[in-house]
């Protein structure tokens, strides 16, 4: 029997949940405690509750339109996308009328019902933290305001502007976030583990084998040192890839304390640059949407063993692992 394009959903979420840095019972206790929310409520205010909550320990990834068709409808074609806006709603509307077929939409970064919410999946960063060997109060402490302060600067986002266009073009309309990042974050850290690299161009050559940096490079966007020389030792590697967005100024100290003497994440912020610098820290950058579409491949690799296609778009560029 086919998949339904809700179970290709909810396989990508659960794909990215076996792959989370924290425990397996901390995750189960995020889901307990919004079953315990939600019982709680009193019955006016049930109908507002995110019931995805339930299952979902993800709240930057949610199916934002066309539930209901989604659990009924076949799952063949999707496109999907890092980033999407209304125009890709539209173009896939226009790819309809053309005869391809697309069943859903697809988003990797937040939007709709994921919008406002999603710095909470930032608290997996305490678990990346602690591996590192930063103190558990202190990855808790570094992380909590940090997310506070993301939290606070989400409100004023138009968040159903793409959502509201697929309503209209009647198009099935998700996204999968922090379980994409979780799956590029697992294969970058066995990656390290595998090439073992001793200075950081080292770094730069073992991302360079694969086939998501290598055409990032052809677009002038390829992996590159930030902070640091190429001949410089690494040291203590940390793999930064999930978490939602990045960390405060403040940790980079946390993390040399613990010994971190290189990062490789996606991007940094600039006031990032002269904070790390005084701790120590290299920083490598393995790419914005070359290292996102390492873990929406991973997923879509899932995908095509149900016999589901991709149309990649909007930064995305489909390789399969299969």
């Amino acid at each position: 029997m086919d998949m339904k394009i809700y179970d290709a959903y909810r396989l990508g979420i659960e794909a990215g949940m076996a792959r989370d840095l924290r425990h397996r019972s901390e995750v189960q206790r995020i889901l307990a405690d919004a079953k315990e929310r939600f019982e709680s409520l009193p019955e006016d205010q049930r109908e507002l509750f995110d019931m995805e909550d339930l299952w979902n320990p993800y709240a930057d990834s949610r199916f934002s339109v066309g539930l209901e068709e989604a659990m009924k409808q076949d799952a063949v074609r999707f496109m999907w996308g890092i980033d999407i806006s209304s125009a890709e709603i539209l173009l896939a509307d226009r790819l309809r009328e053309k005869g391809e077929r697309i069943d859903a939409v697809v988003a990797h970064h937040p939007l709709g019902s994921s919008k406002t919410r999603f710095p909470e999946v930032m608290m997996q960063m305490t678990a990346m933290f602690e591996n590192m060997g930063v103190k558990k109060d202190k990855a808790y402490e570094l992380v909590k305001n940090r997310m506070d302060e993301v939290l606070r600067g989400m409100q004023g986002y138009n968040y159903n502007q793409a959502a509201d266009a697929a309503r209209m073009l009647d198009i099935p309309l998700f996204n999968i976030h922090a379980p994409a990042d979780n799956m590029v974050e697992e294969f970058m850290v066995n990656k390290m583990k595998e090439d073992g690299p001793e200075t950081l161009q080292d770094i730069i050559d073992s991302l360079m084998k694969e086939p998501e940096q290598r055409a990032a490079a052809k677009c002038n966007s390829p992996p590159i040192i930030l902070s640091g020389d190429p001949s410089d030792e690494c040291g203590k590697i940390m793999v930064k890839m999930n978490g939602g967005t990045s960390f405060s100024k403040e940790t980079y100290a946390a993390l040399a304390e613990a010994g971190v003497r290189t990062i490789v994440a996606m991007h940094y912020p600039d006031s990032h640059y002269e904070a790390a610098k005084e701790a120590g820290i290299n920083l490598v950058i393995s790419g914005h949407m070359c290292s996102d579409s390492i873990g929406v491949n991973l997923i879509c690799d899932l995908w095509e063993r149900e016999g589901i296609e991709v149309i990649p778009c909007s930064g995305f560029t489909r390789y399969s692992r299969n």
